[in-house]
């Protein structure tokens, strides 16, 4: 039987079913060879020669294979129709002829399909082709350079720039996509601007809110009301005239489907529509397209092919309607450069199945397929029609024009169905007008249109704070008119909104940064490595982030510029496209970036931090209002103020003067009211006084971080009364009350009912607890708290009870924790799994391979497959795996031989040594 090989299990057993008992489909678990992480993987001295390594979990796989080789000679290579398919392709093609599986007589070929249907695949077996060496050359490209930066630029980082982790071609551009909005950010001064609403009541009673668009015959600017006293000479301009409409405009208006998916845009939209991040919807999408419900998830394609334009048609026609079918079908072209990567759209494989009809288990799938699935019908329905309405009134004398604008929809079209998601605010115009006519006059509001505006009533023209709620979430203050129809609010302007994982993928996609395959791992890799978080979808740059970006701004800036990143992609581009050789790409990348690794090779890290300080000054240290040196140290005056490291890779400002000085600040630019209060000097920050001892209590900063203290160190009392502050505790925020509560600990919460002994709440290294010594064993038990703030607050009934599932615990040390969920049997090798528990965090546990959850992902909505995948991940990189022997030590050598052998030097980080003489090379 012939041998098709793809890469998933999942994959082999839809295949499978389609091409029946006359194949044999067995799975290559994705790439068989990689480079290793050694010196001389890429040799740029020998023509860039590469030496492969097959995985150590992939070695049985490749044998399976070669072993199905023996009883029939031919393979079909069926991997994925992209550049990493083609690679995987042709890395088993490699590796078997090295095996000798692959024979003189092998009829080896390769076969592609955009969708794993049975019409698809049946198609794609009558059409085979050889390996397409132009698309591997692109890989080999990419995965050299990716190599020669990565394993050339991480080492300068991590001997020049303390707490640095690594860097990566596309990866250090990212980070400095984030790193840039941050600097935007916290460079943006807030200008304050006023508007003007009025409410008034047309001759039918009903109620129209206008804005402000003219004042004194002018058109109003944005920053033509900067204060609130021009704001009130507008409200009072506005109440004190008598309005009437001056024209009604209706126009007809139009409204286009959006296209269907391509890879960044379904990452964007299931962010924003259910906040999945870009793994998390690459990997629900794998799965659907390996159960054959979609179409090829890697694709800059947006465009259709005619059966499936038909097909969508057909259903838009069943189940909404002839009206809801344009007359036309919707034809969408391609922007992509690069056609390797340009397939069709991401689309159902089956048009008239909706999510209703398939059943899905997992709920990212079936979120996933809802998506797809509505916004491809979509795509293909009549535009929506819609009546855009402006209203505008005047007063008499023509001094005062405002402006209200409306929309209704007449004909809903392909809205039945989707609607994109927005990263920006909608705009006011989708409301409905109430219906005047020209000539209408308008008086003031009798009763508001909103609460808010309710609440504003009888106020007067006092500034007044504004009430909470989303119709003023971003006015500060507000001017209401005494017949409180007329409202003036203040604004400030907003800074620049941090990027989230959809807007940032938006970002690079017009940037020409990263391609389809490639936008998920670059966005896991710069938070796992730490230099970026996502705090509330959003993601902000950590300190060592900041510092990388900044390093290599100044000594690697060529190789972090989005033209020059961009320009390389479309040279690897043109390399797929047979345009171009890949080996003129990576020469004429090595000889300009082994010159700038030269360069950095005698710098001190003494340097590197002085530069990073210089480079970054602008906005470490602001020039003053008086004129004063930025850098000056206002706590001792004598020092100057410089960006620290910290050995956690963090960053900080501190004082020249250091250990005498001890003022820091965070990181970034100061305070811009110039506040210092956050500042600790070397004597402490005077807290007040304690009532009971009359001693002062001050806020210092110590070797371990910031601390209160009671009293001042003498003869008699050498260590004084301390105690730090608590993890999450700002420094500006600690005021005597909070310092007297933590020196007033430990606090004793009462007495156990059992033995009368006394049960107390602290702080300690390890965080909050409760504490208990029982009487008759005398041993202590500790019953962490969850929460800091509980040490005050918690009761005896509470304690008692953590005091005793602490015990309990205890007693049962050694006994199997019962898991968060069961998964069930693993479906190759049998054996539970299940979600844990564990002290960083929840886990997956089969057999003895322990794998982390994502940060994203909630253990109630881990699946089966989603668990497996973490398994087989963990277990690649060094975990146990059932089935699998442990290898056994090596005998000891005779003390003779071992005396006698040679320390190994470390290797040197240079991509120019040569491999070994047995390597193989590509």
């Amino acid at each position: 039987m012939p041998v098709v090989v793809v890469e998933s299990p999942a994959k082999a057993k839809t295949i499978n079913g389609y091409l029946g008992s006359d194949y044999t489909v067995l799975a290559s678990y994705g790439h068989v060879r990689d480079l290793p992480s050694k010196d001389g993987s890429v040799d740029p001295d020998h023509g860039f020669a590469m030496e492969w390594e097959i995985g150590a979990d992939s070695k049985k796989h490749v044998k399976a294979i070669a072993d199905a080789l023996k009883t029939d000679p031919v393979l079909i290579l069926a991997t994925d129709p992209d550049r990493e398919g083609e690679a995987i392709s042709w890395h088993l093609q490699e590796a078997l002829t090295g095996r000798k599986a692959i024979k003189a007589g092998t009829n080896v070929s390769r076969v592609v399909f955009n969708a794993i249907t049975k019409s698809a695949v049946t198609e794609a077996m009558k059409n085979p082709r050889q390996v397409d060496m132009e698309l591997v050359e692109a890989y080999l490209a990419r995965r050299a350079l990716d190599y020669l930066v990565g394993f050339n630029l991480s080492p300068v980082l991590w001997r020049k720039l303390p707490g640095a982790k690594s860097a990566g071609r596309v990866q250090s551009v990212a980070l400095r996509i984030i790193t840039d909005r941050e600097m935007e950010i916290e460079a943006f001064r807030a200008r304050e601007y006023w508007s003007v609403r009025a409410v008034l009541d047309t001759p039918r009673g009903q109620a129209i809110e206008l804005r402000l668009t003219h004042l004194r015959g002018k058109k109003l600017d944005r920053y033509d009301l900067a204060t609130a006293a021009e704001a009130g000479l507008a409200v009072q301009a506005v109440a004190s005239r008598a309005l009437a409409v001056t024209d009604v405009e209706a126009k007809p208006a139009g409204r286009n489907p959006a296209p269907p998916f391509m890879t960044s845009t379904l990452q964007q939209e299931a962010s924003r529509k259910f906040g999945m991040g870009a793994r998390q919807t690459m990997s629900a999408a794998q799965r659907l397209y390996e159960a054959g419900h979609i179409t090829y998830m890697r694709t800059d394609g947006i465009d259709m092919a005619p059966e499936a334009v038909h097909a969508a048609r057909d259903a838009i026609k069943a189940r909404y309607g002839a009206e809801y079918v344009p007359a036309s079908p919707r034809m969408y072209k391609n922007k992509a450069k690069n056609a390797q990567e340009a397939h069709e759209c991401i689309r159902p494989t089956d048009m008239g199945k909706s999510p209703d009809d398939i059943r899905l288990s997992e709920e990212d799938q079936r979120k996933l397929y809802d998506l797809i699935w509505k916004r491809t019908i979509a795509s293909q329905m009549e535009a929506a029609r819609m009546e855009r309405t402006t209203v505008t009134v005047a007063s008499v004398d023509a001094q005062v024009e405002l402006r209200a604008t409306g929309q209704v929809v007449l004909f809903d079209g392909f809205l039945k169905v989707y609607e994109e998601g927005r990263d920006d605010e909608a705009d006011e115009d989708s409301r409905r007008l109430p219906q005047v006519a020209r000539g209408d006059r308008l008086a003031p509001s009798k009763e508001a249109l909103s609460g808010d505006w309710a609440k504003l009533a009888g106020q007067g023209d006092d500034v007044i704070e504004p009430a909470s709620s989303g119709d003023l979430q971003h006015a500060q203050a507000a001017l209401l008119s005494a017949d409180g129809a007329v409202l003036g609010q203040q604004h400030f302007t907003q800074p620049p909104p941090r990027y989230t994982e959809a807007t940032l993928v938006k970002r690079m996609e017009e940037l020409g940064i990263g391609r389809p395959s490639t936008y998920a791992s670059i966005l896991d890799t710069v938070q796992a490595r730490g230099y970026v978080r996502k705090d509330k979808n959003r993601l902000i740059p950590e300190d060592k982030g900041r510092l990388v970006t900044a390093f290599l701004g100044n000594y690697f800036g060529k190789y972090v510029e989005y033209d020059f990143t961009a320009d390389l992609e479309n040279q690897l581009d043109e390399v797929s496209a047979g345009e171009r050789a890949y080996k003129d790409v990576l020469d004429a990348f090595w000889r300009d970036f082994s010159a700038a690794l030269s360069e950095t090779s005698e710098l001190r890290i003494t340097d590197v931090l002085e530069k990073i300080n210089e480079v970054l000054a602008p906005h470490l240290f602001p020039p003053k209002l008086d004129g004063s040196d930025p850098r000056g140290c206002s706590v001792c005056g004598a020092g100057r103020l410089s960006m620290r490291t910290a050995r956690s890779g963090g960053a900080f400002i501190g004082c020249s003067n250091y250990p005498e000085c001890r003022y820091t600040r965070p990181f970034g630019p100061p305070n811009p009211d110039g506040d210092d209060s956050t500042a600790i000097s070397a004597d402490g920050k005077m807290l007040g006084v304690d009532p009971d001892t009359s001693e002062p209590v001050t806020l210092r900063d110590g070797r371990f971080g910031p601390y209160v203290q009671l009293g001042e160190a003498t003869a008699e009392v050498p260590k004084p009364k301390r105690a730090s502050l608590p993890k999450g505790w700002a420094v500006d925020e600690v005021d005597l009350e909070k310092a007297l509560q933590l020196l007033n600990l430990p606090r004793l919460v009462g007495t156990h009912p059992e033995d009368g002994q006394p049960v107390e709440a602290g702080i300690g290294r390890y965080g909050s607890f409760v504490l208990y010594e029982a009487k008759d064993t005398g041993k202590k038990i500790y019953a962490n708290l969850p929460e800091v703030d509980e040490v005050w607050t918690i009761g005896m009934n509470r304690a008692v009870e953590l005091l005793a599932a602490k015990a309990a615990g205890r007693a049962g040390r050694g006994a199997a924790a019962a898991p968060l969920k069961d998964l069930g049997e693993h479906p190759e090798h049998g054996g539970q799994i299940a979600v844990m528990a564990g002290r960083y965090g929840p886990y997956v546990k089969w057999d003895k391979v322990n794998a982390t959850l994502p940060k994203d992902v909630e253990p109630e909505a881990l699946t089966l497959d989603q668990a497996v995948a973490l398994i087989t991940e963990k277990a690649a990189k060094g975990g146990k795996a059932k089935g699998k022997a442990a290898p056994k030590a090596k005998a000891k050598a005779p003390a003779k031989a071992k005396a006698a052998a040679k320390p190994k030097a470390p290797a040197k980080p240079k991509a120019a040594a040569k491999p070994k003489a047995a390597a193989k090379k590509a």
